[in-house]
């Protein structure tokens, strides 16, 4: 595992028991975000970098019984609190990296991925194997339940230019990715950018 890998799987270690209870309001903002998602019944979708599974339920909820609902994370100590908090019923856990999803090309109609592009030590060919796994004309939603400003003050920080979610960063990576960015909203309430796979 590169050093990056390491320092993720880390500090979200260290996170994963009290993670849910830092942030107990998030809920209808996952919710939000899955619908704007576009999901239909009997869909197949990867949550990416799912963490403690908090949209396991509402993608569940869009693509029903008929759909297969897939969460990865890197660290093992995320998906335990899944378990602990009863999303492993929505959907299947699954131990792995994005850099390296053990998973078949073109296998899902579309991938949700919540706060995981700013832990992505490769975004360009982080968010392509994404898109490997995706079909032609599959759905990409890069989410976080609060705008890039908003988090940037909860964290002390300044915002940047070369940060990776600004709008004029994020539509050419994901072009380079393999996708196409069709909708991109960063408000304090929320963060949400939707790109379509390309052929």
């Amino acid at each position: 595992m590169s050093d990056d890998h390491t320092r993720v799987r880390e500090f979200f270690t260290a996170r994963a028991g009290d993670w849910d209870e830092r942030f107990p309001d998030d809920g209808p903002a996952y919710a939000a975000a899955v619908a704007d998602l576009g999901l239909r019944a009997g869909d197949r979708v990867l949550d990416a970098g799912c963490g403690t599974g908090r949209a396991l339920p509402p993608l569940r909820a869009a693509v029903g019984d008929a759909g297969t609902v897939v969460g990865a994370d890197l660290t093992p100590a995320m998906l335990e609190a899944a378990v602990r908090a009863g999303r492993d019923r929505a959907g299947r856990l699954l131990l792995a990296d994005v850099a390296r999803l053990p998973l078949r090309d073109a296998s899902f109609d579309a991938v949700f991925a919540a706060g995981l592009v700013s832990h992505l030590p490769d975004p360009a060919g982080n968010l392509r194997e994404l898109a490997r796994v995706v079909r032609s004309g599959g759905l990409l939603a890069l989410f976080h339940p609060i705008g890039r400003a908003a988090l940037a003050a909860r964290q002390g920080r300044a915002l940047t230019p070369g940060d990776l979610r600004a709008g004029a960063n994020l539509g050419p990576l994901l072009v380079r990715s393999g996708w196409r960015m069709t909708a991109y909203v960063d408000e304090d309430a929320r963060f949400l950018a939707l790109a379509v796979r390309q052929p």
